[in-house]
């Protein structure tokens, strides 16, 4: 018997979304951490449902669009339980890093194509993925708006925008939330960003809250990162010693409370207010309902406080991408 209770609701800025307060970032389904298998992928959304977990974040970059339709097939009896979230705005350039499009009608376009994989009428929760420097926000956002007109989509969102890009998307239309990475380890511009996300009344989605692994305690060393997280500053040499070092509070106060690594923390980010959700992905049903249990995971106010002061912001060693996908984050 399914028991929606079981996963804490916030809602999305002043949109008509209520989100489980820990979703599921569904990237690491279409192998970009290593094989995934479709119908493994399948039964790990459906199970997810049957948590209470109704937030699926998507893109049409992740596995160019092979994502989409495994989001699509597992939730296509269940489609009323489910606030689907996808993006567009990155496009494949062989050999260099992704490029961007924010055009008005590539807009237009590539919801088409993401309603078509998706197998829906509606996507309840569209994010530019990346912001486009060469069209105004205002045009891009415009063209977001004129697929709420169309019924295409519910609410809108932007995905690693600065705050001054915010501010004026959210001058053309309503932004409900943006995304950003945000955790213990990298939380800098994640910061900045909710500052004026909040100021606004836009709620803030943190992927890779979990520091793609980094905060789990499962990477000792080299050996235990795969996929493209090898090529991350972050996990190559000193920057991955150094780090490892860094996060070890985090392992300390799990052992102490006698819960995992990641509970703590995803129960840190939840602390930092009910305008903040988190989407951490997973290929398993097990680590997703670890990560589901901390939502009830109660830190003290003098924890919350001391992982951030044992973990600074800017203290993290290494970049939060390789140096060509840095220029296409916090525009």
């Amino acid at each position: 018997m399914r028991d929606e209770t079981m996963v804490p609701r916030r809602t999305l800025g002043g949109s008509a979304l209520a989100v489980s307060a820990v979703g599921l970032g569904c990237m690491s389904l279409s192998g970009i951490y290593g094989d995934a298998d479709d119908a493994t992928s399948e039964a790990l959304i459906r199970h997810a449902i049957d948590r209470g977990v109704n937030h699926f974040d998507s893109s049409d970059m992740y596995g160019w669009g092979h994502n989409e339709l495994v989001v699509g097939r597992a939730i296509r009896q269940r489609r009323r339980d489910v606030v689907l979230a996808t993006k567009f705005g990155q496009i494949r350039r062989e050999g260099q890093p992704n490029g961007v499009n924010g055009h008005p009608d590539y807009v237009m376009q590539a919801c088409d194509a993401s309603l078509r994989r998706l197998g829906v009428e509606v996507i309840d929760l569209y994010y530019q993925h990346r912001v486009d420097p060469s069209v105004p926000i205002e045009e891009t956002v415009g063209a977001m708006a004129r697929l709420v007109q169309l019924g295409k989509v519910r609410f809108l969102g932007l995905s690693e925008a600065r705050p001054e890009t915010i501010r004026r998307a959210h001058a053309v239309h309503p932004i409900a939330a943006v995304q950003t990475e945000f955790s213990l380890l990298y939380r800098e511009e994640a910061e900045e960003t909710r500052r004026t996300a909040r100021a606004l009344g836009i709620s803030f989605v943190a992927y890779s809250p979990l520091g793609r692994g980094m905060l789990t305690g499962q990477i000792q060393s080299a050996a235990d990162v795969d996929g493209r997280r090898a090529a991350h500053p972050r996990f190559q040499g000193e920057h991955l010693a150094a780090n490892r070092k860094l996060v070890e509070p985090i392992f300390t106060l799990a052992a102490r409370k006698g819960c995992t690594p990641s509970q703590v923390a995803l129960a840190w980010l939840l602390a930092q207010g009910d305008d903040v959700v988190a989407i951490p992905g997973t290929r398993h049903a097990a680590r997703l309902d670890e990560n589901l249990a901390a939502a009830d995971l109660v830190l003290s106010d003098a924890e919350v406080e001391s992982l951030a002061a044992a973990i600074p912001a800017g203290a993290a060693s290494g970049t939060r991408y390789p140096a060509g996908a840095m220029q296409g984050v916090f525009v």
